[in-house]
């Protein structure tokens, strides 16, 4: 997984700009395989390019197509957020950041401008984004302010909401101060900033970099270029109104300034031509003409035949509302200003720490996978190596949507049992745009298969009494049909339970799928997204109360499904007390559990008895388990028995806004999975893709 920088703002201009140029210069002295991120980019049409993002691929050379560099224009992303469709948006800023991730070392996201009215959105906006790809936040703020307090009180409470959000500081950088309050407010921020927020620098402001170049004064103004059109990088550090007569105004000139004054002024533009060459005033930016009436026919002869010292451009508006649009210009660091890239990197080489800021970035520890990113990668890791899942219950709504978007979007082959009329019926009523060709439908009465999938089953159960004739009827069931398809290898895995009890959908895998080699008992775990991270809870719905060997066997069961779907297995075997404090019947119990996972699998980090604040809270684990390796980051939680399992994730889904993706069986030979009977389209599609994976690895 490539590192990554969340950069975002507390304010619009800022500088990140500067801040950008500098990390990747720190970056590529250690590797190549450097790329830039945008969530969204400030620019629509096909011809413009976002200035943060060129400048960084241009002077740094970077080999990543500007194409792949961001995942929406901004109006593309307006409009769907205004439709709420946030997953659709989230989704594919995964994929594009995906694409990126498997190519390169280190990507450095760029966050939204904030400089639109909904900037508040934005702010929720980027610290979702860094939420989803789990990149460390760095925040730059602005220094441009009248005092001290100003400058650190929205920057406080940035960091508050960007950590209430679940969001990991990296650092600060103030950008733009005043030289001679630097140090005032780096040593402010660190005592009302938190503890663990170290990297904290603050760069003055410089006046180049502030200045716009004429070029920029042009684009902004609309203006025209009468003289000078090959002089247009030269910078403005000032403006200046010119009103007075030339005897008075030119004592008062200052360097680089643009002069501003209406067009009719002869002698203003002839004199300050003048003084420009001349060795006793300083050298000038340029002249802007206002009220659009031009120089005079004899101004303009003159100046034609003179060489070309200054440029000279001209606007249609008034000196007064040109002088007041002209402090809207604002200044951007470009791919060809030389001298603006290197002093930037020189500001940055010499004001921000950057071993801070590496130590910082090497101290964050994975949280484990954002939830949002857990589901984008249930479907890729599905589509990898598309498998048949057979859905029994053919004519269910969410069902057969779920149907259509799996198939959609090439994640598995479905199978679907039912009567064809009327599943095609139901198709028909719900508007379903799948083609029903697409998707292979079995009515069992009258499936080829059936005669030997009930002498299968007969042959299975004879010995506990099946009969052919009580076979045949079972295989009329979609259940039994159905994972007789599973057992097989007709079908590599099955989804149920939409409209059947849970016993009704795993029975038959009890029966005649039955346990992997190894293990004893069928078991269940949860994966419960929760804002920040995925956990995996394990089991609430199958063993109602294991004994300590099949609580082992959960143990390591579930920590083998975490692994499976990308998530680091830190195995917390809980109790009411933690480590040596407890004592009676229930706590020995876990305690022997642990013990026996341990002995089978030593290369698991496992830990218990422990109790659920102490597995999940780094700060009461210190406490309670010091110098624990599970102790504060488990990720998979073993409860004691269902009672506790079950009650505990629906009060965790319920009080917290989680998802809870589950019961996904585990301890099958071949995977075979059950839904709620009050689960959604979405549930349908997660289950469906984690049986897919699951048939990946039998």
């Amino acid at each position: 997984m490539a590192q990554s920088i969340y950069l975002t703002t507390t304010e619009p201009h800022c500088g990140k700009s500067l801040i950008s140029l500098g990390i990747i210069e720190s970056v590529l002295r250690r590797t190549r395989r450097v790329a830039v991120f945008r969530p969204y980019v400030g620019v629509d049409g096909r011809d413009r390019r976002d200035k943060n993002i060129d400048l960084l691929l241009t002077h740094f050379q970077l080999d990543v197509p500007y194409e792949d560099t961001y995942a929406f224009r901004a109006s593309e992303v307006t409009d769907l957020l205004a439709q709420r469709r946030v997953d659709e948006v989230l989704n594919r800023i995964i994929e594009k950041y995906k694409a990126l991730e498997a190519r390169h070392d280190f990507i450095l996201c760029i966050g939204s401008d904030l400089t639109t009215e909904a900037a508040t959105f934005e702010f929720d906006f980027n610290a979702e984004v860094a939420n989803t790809l789990a990149s460390p936040v760095l925040l730059v703020g602005s220094g441009a302010k009248q005092s001290v307090e100003e400058i650190v009180s929205p920057i406080v409470l940035a960091v508050e909401a960007f950590s209430e959000k679940g969001c990991q500081l990296l650092g600060i950088i103030v950008n733009r101060a005043d030289e001679r309050r630097c140090d005032d407010i780096r040593s402010a921020l660190l005592h009302e900033l938190p503890e663990e927020i170290q990297a904290v620098s603050v760069i003055p402001a410089n006046r180049m970099l502030a200045s716009p170049t004429i070029k920029e004064v042009v684009e902004h103004l609309g203006a025209e270029v009468l003289y000078g059109g090959d002089l247009l990088d030269r910078q403005a550090y000032d403006y200046m109104v010119i009103a007075m007569m030339m005897e008075h105004y030119l004592a008062r000139l200052r360097p680089n300034a643009l002069l501003i004054t209406p067009a009719d002024r002869g002698a203003v533009i002839l004199s300050a031509l003048q003084a420009h060459l001349s060795a006793n005033y300083p050298p000038l930016a340029g002249l802007l003409l206002t009220t659009g009436e031009g120089p005079a026919e004899t101004v303009r002869r003159l100046l034609d035949g003179l060489p070309e010292v200054l440029p000279i451009i001209a606007v249609e508006s008034e000196t007064f509302e040109t002088a007041t649009r002209i402090t809207e210009v604002r200044s951007y660091i470009t791919p060809d200003n030389q001298a603006k890239i290197q002093t930037s990197l020189k500001l940055f080489n010499e004001y921000v720490d950057i071993k801070a800021l590496g130590e910082a970035l090497s101290r964050i520890e994975p949280r484990g996978i954002p939830p949002r990113m857990f589901l984008y990668n249930l479907l890729e890791w599905a589509k990898a190596d598309k498998k048949r899942i057979v859905l029994p219950e053919g004519t269910d709504e969410r069902i057969l949507k779920a149907t259509e978007y799996l198939v959609e979007h090439d994640v598995v082959d479905i199978i679907l049992l039912g009567k064809p009329d009327e599943i095609h019926q139901a198709m028909s009523r719900l508007d379903l745009k799948c083609a029903p060709k697409r998707v292979t439908i079995i009515d069992p009465a009258n499936a080829p298969q059936f005669d030997d999938y009930a002498q299968t089953l007969y042959e299975l159960r004879k010995h506990r009494g099946m009969t052919l004739e009580h076979a045949r009827d079972l295989m009329h069931d979609v259940s039994y049909f159905g994972t007789m398809m599973v057992y097989k290898g007709d079908a590599d895995g099955m989804v149920s339970g939409a409209q059947h009890t849970t016993a009704h959908t795993i029975t038959p895998a009890f029966q005649f799928i039955k346990t992997k080699p190894g293990f004893s008992v069928v078991s269940s775990v949860f994966f419960m997204c929760l804002e920040d991270r995925v956990l995996v809870y394990g089991d609430c719905a199958v063993v109602p109360r294991p004994t300590a060997e099949q609580l082992a066997e959960i143990a390591i069961a579930s920590a083998d499904t975490a692994k499976t779907f990308g998530i680091e297995p830190r195995v917390a075997m809980l109790s009411y007390s933690s480590g040596e404090s407890g004592r009676g019947e229930e706590v020995e119990r876990v305690r022997k559990a642990t013990e026996l996972a341990k002995q089978r699998r030593p290369d698991l980090l496992i830990e218990g008895p422990i109790q659920y604040d102490a597995a999940v809270d780094p700060d009461v684990a210190r406490v309670k388990m010091p110098g624990s390796k599970v102790a504060g980051r488990a990720t998979v939680l073993i409860f004691p028995d269902l009672n506790t399992g079950n009650n505990t994730y629906k009060a965790v889904q319920r009080e917290t806004g989680a998802i809870a993706i589950g019961p996904v069986l585990q301890g099958l030979r071949k995977p075979v999975n059950d839904l709620s009977r009050g689960c959604t389209v979405d549930d349908v599609i997660n289950t469906v893709a984690i049986t897919a994976i699951q048939a990946q690895h039998t």
